[in-house]
């Protein structure tokens, strides 16, 4: 086993001594983690992915993972933060950025600001591209009009990165693109036209704002727009994926949970005594025990493996099919070990004297937030027979009327 890394010793540091003691707070309250978020900023753990030229840490994803699964065993909110103050919106405007946007984004999330990723929207989920939202263009840049829902973040973000169909002045399509808008919360100092009109209440992961926003002709200036190479007519799928870093973060979240749940149970079945003996020395537990640090340790390497394509990858961004395959594994396993460390725990892990019922609340919404399970299972399935699986009726039609290859597509390997 590999040393652990600094990033990763500070991280530890900072989970056990001091985000550990405040996570039941914060899900208690509702309230947003500012003061974990101002000492995670303090500790350089904001932005550790921004290149050292802006002020970052220049750290790999990999090396981000290690810090996000530490604070996730103890504060899923908190790692929630991390993930999005390095992956994701942050990657995507680094890589494809001005210089004075990249200058932008760093000085903002280095001092302690969560981007927030706009595109899921009331009709569009899991169909992203069939957003509403429009960026029509007028003099001096692009008027934004439509709603954005489920925005994780929205209301206490001041940057974001708000995707919508590009019109010309005459309304012309021209593609998806990419937005920038800045708000100021804290002094509610919103841009004209943009509001938040509500928050869900979530069933976990409390304390983290997930708003509906509206748009309402915002103006966005030219030197806002977030402009991928292959401009707006292919730029979306561009755009789309600095999103495989997120979903590897989220993945990472989902694991980080699990171990923290696996390490709860460890030391419960050496202390509680049952029958006249620990709980340790029953073998069905004894089983599943084993079977929790199997599924994390799998995990742990699946994620590991696709954050480090991202090390060879030409876009800079962990490989599509691996951030899926890692993400939906995680996923599905964490809220498994989390479930089986709570049913070790008995009636114990039920009531809130235990982290474990908050850990449950909080890890399920890993499978479905950043691309369901389903999907995931989709998109691998896509890769493997190497074909576009289109979802929309008329997609499915144009595919069953297509001529069969004349012999299986040769499996590619990841």
């Amino acid at each position: 086993m590999t040393e652990p890394s600094a990033l990763r010793l500070i991280a530890r540091e900072l989970a056990e001594t001091r985000f550990a003691d405040r996570a039941a707070g914060w899900d208690r309250t509702r309230e947003y983690c500012w003061r974990n978020v101002a000492e995670l900023a303090e500790a350089g753990l904001m932005g550790m992915t921004i290149p050292r030229a802006h002020g970052g840490r220049g750290a790999s994803f990999l090396e981000a993972c290690g810090v996000i699964e530490e604070i996730a065993k103890v504060c899923t909110l908190t790692a929630r933060v991390v993930v999005e103050a390095n992956m994701g919106a942050i990657s995507a405007v680094m890589t494809y950025g001005s210089p004075a946007q990249k200058a932008l984004w760093a000085e903002l999330v280095l001092a302690g600001d969560k981007p927030a990723i706009c595109i899921t929207e009331p009709g569009a989920g899991s169909a992203a591209s069939e957003m509403t939202t429009t960026a029509r263009r007028v003099a001096g840049g692009y008027r934004i009009s439509g709603t954005k829902h489920w925005i994780t973040g929205g209301g206490v973000s001041r940057l974001h990165l708000v995707f919508a169909r590009v019109e010309t002045e005459t309304g012309a399509p021209e593609g998806i693109g990419g937005f920038i808008v800045l708000a100021d919360p804290a002094r509610n100092d919103f841009p004209d036209g943009f509001t938040v009109v509500r928050r869900e209440r979530t069933m976990g992961l409390c304390g983290m704002p997930e708003a509906e926003l509206r748009f309402e002709g915002v103006f966005v200036a030219e030197d806002m727009v977030l402009r991928p190479p292959s401009g707006f007519a292919r730029g979306f799928a561009d755009l789309m994926s600095a999103y495989n870093s997120q979903r590897v973060g989220a993945g990472t979240i989902a694991m980080g949970v699990a171990a923290g749940a696996l390490d709860h149970a460890r030391r419960y079945l050496l202390q509680r005594q049952q029958f006249g003996r620990p709980l340790a020395e029953f073998q069905g537990l004894q089983w599943m025990l084993a079977d929790m640090d199997t599924g994390v340790h799998a995990s742990r390497l699946l994620l590991e493996a696709a954050a480090a394509s991202a090390q060879t990858s030409p876009t800079g961004f962990p490989d599509r099919t691996m951030a899926a395959r890692a993400k939906l594994f995680a996923s599905e396993t964490g809220v498994r070990v989390v479930n089986d460390a709570l049913q070790m725990f008995g009636a114990r892990g039920y009531g809130d004297a235990e982290p474990l019922e908050r850990m449950a609340r909080d890890v399920r919404m890993f499978t479905i937030g950043g691309g369901t399970a389903q999907v995931l299972r989709t998109q691998i399935a896509g890769a493997l027979l190497d074909i576009k699986t289109p979802q929309t009726r008329e997609g499915y039609t144009r595919l069953a009327q297509t001529p069969a290859p004349a012999a299986m597509p040769t499996l590619r390997a990841s």
